[in-house]
């Protein structure tokens, strides 16, 4: 991986258990999102993309959440904004 506080592009490994939710957010700058294991659900307003082991994922701009279907792990990729 590259990335890193001194850096723009900035990577995350997120798990959660199935039913946990990161609650809605906004966007920091563009995004991706890769599903590692299990399944997620991305929500941005009343739209919604099914993610499952193997998916890349484009995080919407503004408002999202993610809830987890099944235990996950997914790798977040930020580009942050200086």
């Amino acid at each position: 991986m590259f990335g890193g506080h001194q850096h723009q592009l900035r990577q995350t490994l997120i798990a959660l258990r199935a039913g946990e939710e990161l609650s809605e957010h906004e966007n920091p700058g563009e995004a991706t999102l890769q599903v590692l294991q299990g399944r997620v659900l991305l929500k941005a307003g009343e739209v919604s993309w099914n993610g499952s082991a193997g998916d890349l994922m484009t995080v919407p701009d503004g408002l999202h959440s993610l809830d987890a279907v099944e235990d996950s792990v997914v790798l977040l990729t930020v580009v942050k904004i200086r």
